[in-house]
């Protein structure tokens, strides 16, 4: 994938769904990961271009992992001209006893988040969920909460008064590993000992299985989300064509 197919990817969400408006502030989540690079990328391309002027920030979360380090993706974020803080915690300290610790680290993680976001007086967040994203969320869904959902392209924040943004729903996983190696984003190794061994990847494998025996079958799945009326999701704003 290059820079101009990214850009159509994201136009197209954000003009889908409506996630930008006029002189937004966008916290944007950096963990270091292909999807949170390749989402700044994304949006700040677009904000040379689009009708509507917003501002970016990104903020990173930093869980205590002494083998993190984020000086890469402050180096990156200096390039794209976008201000950069890594948010300090003790997390990892927090779950070092946790039998199930996936489900308290998302709670403390986004609390830090959305703490930060709201203290440099963001109005939205954006978070790097894409294509396969939503399409796993809908499978954990049904196998362990028995309902069929996904995320919301744009949901509101009750608590903090925040909207959650998912500017990359339409762009494919596959697409995003080419683009982080095209243009090579520095990407930082998770140091969660629990990478790779959660429900989401169970589920993201039974997934490629199944798209190798049935091609196409995650197009047509994405399609059954987006036509499933859920009633988080925005308003359709446009017709739903496919991005070439």
């Amino acid at each position: 994938m290059d820079i101009q197919k990214l850009l159509s990817y994201t136009r197209r969400a954000v003009d889908d769904y409506g996630l930008i408006g006029e002189n937004d502030k966008i916290a944007v989540g950096i963990s270091g990961g292909k999807d949170s690079l390749t989402l700044l990328h994304a949006l700040k391309g677009i904000q040379r271009f689009y009708p509507k002027h917003f501002t970016l920030v990104a903020l990173t979360v930093h869980l205590g992992y002494e083998d993190f380090h984020t000086e890469q993706i402050h180096s990156f974020c200096e390039e794209l001209e976008v201000p950069y803080e890594c948010v300090h915690t003790q997390i990892s300290d927090l779950l070092q006893d946790q039998k199930h610790p996936c489900s308290l680290c998302a709670r403390l993680r986004k609390g830090a988040f959305n703490q930060a976001a709201l203290k440099n007086k963001c109005n939205k967040i954006a978070y790097a969920h894409h294509r396969d994203d939503f399409i796993e969320t809908m499978f954990l869904s049904l196998f362990y909460e028995g309902r069929f959902h996904s995320f919301s392209p744009k949901t509101k924040l009750e608590r903090t008064g925040l909207t959650l943004i998912r500017p990359l729903m339409y762009a494919p996983e596959a697409e995003i590993i080419g683009f982080a190696h095209k243009y090579q984003l520095p990407v930082t190794k998770n140091p969660c000992p629990a990478d790779g061994y959660t429900k989401r990847q169970y589920v993201k494998d039974l997934l490629k299985r199944i798209n190798q025996e049935e091609h196409g079958v995650k197009d047509r799945l994405f399609s059954a989300i987006q036509s499933a009326a859920f009633e988080d999701w925005p308003q359709f704003q446009v017709s739903n064509k496919q991005t070439e």
